[in-house]
């Protein structure tokens, strides 16, 4: 029954948890048991249980439970099936989803050598939209999993695809995470590659689109400040912050610290 299956997935991660606590017990337990069994799910044919499959994977990723040996020789290849040309619609669909989650959860060298390339081909999937619309919304998380680097040279390109597809929620999905993707690239690339593509969704014919990069304006200027000197960085969680002033700290040394939240990475949904 999928019902069954699906329980038997919501369950999955405290056991884990539990066999992690207790390893010199059960020092193979997960890897030869558990794991399998959440693979094995990924592929199920019933949306349901695939999706809770999904869930438990992401949560044993964060609390660091799979393997590396796993996520290479297990879930990345299951994943980069799912999302081949020819798989069905629906799973498809799936598999970039949670590709594009579990990036930052990964080495940049996985990321990078195992999953970066079928990203790149989902960006100009032709058949599906979904799919173009999921690259395009985690577009920025991408470029922080693989750095500059492969940015520049394989991500940027697909990004001016997105920036003037046909669709216009593709365009506004890019203006929204514009400065996640700035900010990943050196100052030469956002002067003479992405201030003009910004420019160019500024002015788009679409109202959502425009409105939607007017509001990433200023996120996408603070990108060009030197953080050294403006003191504004980039948090953990995504968020565009200012460190105080040594002054302001000293001014304030009898209260506890705290950063000024300015922006998020990806802004809000009209």
């Amino acid at each position: 029954e999928p019902t069954v299956r699906t329980e038997l997935m919501e369950q999955i991660p405290p056991i884990a948890i539990f066999l992690q606590e207790s390893r010199p017990n059960f020092p193979t337990a997960f890897f030869e048991y558990l794991m399998p069994i959440v693979v094995r799910y990924l592929t199920d044919v019933n949306n349901q249980v695939r999706k809770a499959g999904q869930e438990a994977l992401l949560i044993l990723l964060e609390q660091d439970l799979v393997a590396q040996s796993d996520i290479e020789n297990k879930v990345c290849p299951i994943l980069l099936d799912l999302s081949a040309p020819d798989s069905d619609d629906e799973y498809k669909v799936e598999a970039v989803n949670i590709i594009c989650k579990m990036a930052s959860m990964l080495s940049r060298t996985t990321v990078e050598h195992m999953l970066l390339p079928r990203f790149c081909e989902l960006c100009s999937d032709g058949k599906l939209f979904q799919v173009r619309k999921i690259c395009a919304a985690n577009f920025g998380d991408i470029c922080n999993a693989v750095g500059q680097e492969a940015t520049e040279r394989l991500l940027i390109p697909k990004f001016f695809e997105l920036c003037s597809d046909s669709v216009w929620g593709m365009r506004k999905a890019c203006a929204e995470c514009f400065m996640a993707v700035s900010y990943t690239t050196s100052p030469e690339v956002r002067r003479s590659k992405l201030s003009p593509l910004f420019i160019s969704l500024i002015s788009d014919t679409c109202r959502w689109v425009r409105q939607a990069a007017f509001q990433s304006l200023g996120p996408f200027i603070s990108t060009f400040a030197n953080p050294s000197s403006a003191g504004l960085y980039i948090r953990e969680d995504g968020t565009l912050s200012i460190r105080p002033s040594p002054q302001d700290v000293n001014s304030s040394s009898s209260q506890p610290s705290s950063n000024v939240t300015l922006v998020s990475s990806s802004a809000n949904a009209i």
